[in-house]
């Protein structure tokens, strides 16, 4: 009889997972070990070594991978020392916390749970665009001086435009990008996706590859950034790409902060070259009080929360799930980073 497999999870996934773990597993013997345990019994014999963890959002809870709650820090340092862990699943679709670069680098399998929050994430970047393009900070800043500000100049000339037939450049084509391109197209907007790869994608006006990013900028209207934090994209949107945006265009980044020069960002706004920006991530989390950002009338600051919601536990929860039998049988997990 094999040992029992070490999983070590939260309580809440504990509850919600244990008979389906056990079916997953079939006649393999296994044994669910707390993560919340760690944070009262770090040194405790039975959560010090675990085979496969599970890191839920629940374990993550508030913190960010800049600032992290001592619960998690005891769960990350234990997933450091855990001689015997072979693979991790996480909650989010991007794998770019140190820990699981860390991890990584040893041999142990890291797994995203990419595509499980893509619908939820799009659709609020289209919020984001919808907002700003029918000018709701404007509006709700009117609201709350109690002043009746239509959209029109003194003259009863409209202040914003037609969406229809405006250009959204989409920089990264995964499950998000992708459920992006789907509602631009319904609201009637053209889009051009940049990616690693310059292959044509059916119902997208145009693609090319990050090299050529350049020669795209000076037609978007809207610049959504929706790709993963890579060596090729840290820093991709800088002054230089800025610059070609024409004048007017808005920006949106429902991906990392660290994909867009956040001083070059903020000066955009400041000068003008940006007419506005809806952000959900940073490039240190939680923004700083002092940032600038807060206050620019034309922005829309969210706390990296664009793809919370009341189903995404479910989903993750059977991710994780689906992976324990391609894991038992050593086949190819899905979501596996490289």
């Amino acid at each position: 009889m094999p040992a029992p497999l070490r999983i070590l999870l939260s309580d809440a996934a504990r509850a919600c997972l244990g008979p389906r773990i056990a079916h997953a597993l079939g006649p393999r013997p296994f044994e669910l070990l707390s993560i919340n345990a760690l944070a009262t019994s770090p040194t405790a014999d039975a959560i010090t070594d675990a085979d496969i963890a599970f890191i839920s959002r629940d374990v993550t809870g508030r913190s960010t991978k800049h600032e992290l709650a001592p619960a998690l820090q005891a769960c990350y340092d234990t997933l450091r020392q855990a001689p015997s862990l072979r693979w991790v699943h996480i909650h989010s679709a991007g794998a770019d916390r140190p820990v699981y670069g860390e991890l990584h680098a040893r041999g142990v399998a890291v797994t995203t749970s990419s595509g499980t929050n893509a619908q939820v994430v799009a659709q609020t970047a289209i919020a984001g665009l919808l907002a700003l393009a029918r000018r709701f900070p404007q509006l709700m800043a009117a609201q709350r001086s109690h002043t009746w500000a239509p959209l029109i100049d003194s003259h009863g000339v409209a202040l914003t435009h037609d969406l229809d037939g405006q250009t959204a450049v989409v920089v990264g084509w995964g499950p998000i990008g992708q459920h992006i391109g789907r509602l631009l197209t319904a609201l009637g907007l053209r889009t051009v996706v940049v990616r690693r790869s310059a292959l044509a994608v059916e119902g997208v006006d145009q693609v090319v590859g990050f090299e050529a990013m350049d020669e795209v900028l000076p037609k978007a209207d809207w610049l959504i950034v929706a790709c993963p934090l890579t060596d090729t994209t840290r820093g991709l949107i800088d002054r230089q790409a800025l610059a070609r945006l024409p004048p007017g265009a808005q920006l949106i980044n429902v991906s990392r902060g660290e994909v867009v020069n956040e001083p070059d960002l903020i000066a955009a706004l400041q000068c003008g070259q940006l007419a506005g920006a809806f952000l959900d991530v940073f490039a240190h989390e939680p923004l700083a009080a002092e940032s600038p950002l807060w206050d620019m009338p034309h922005v829309i600051v969210t706390p990296h929360t664009a793809g919370h919601s009341d189903g995404h536990f479910e989903r993750v929860a059977q991710a994780f799930v689906d992976n324990l039998p391609r894991w038992l049988a050593g086949q190819q997990l899905a979501n596996r980073i490289r």
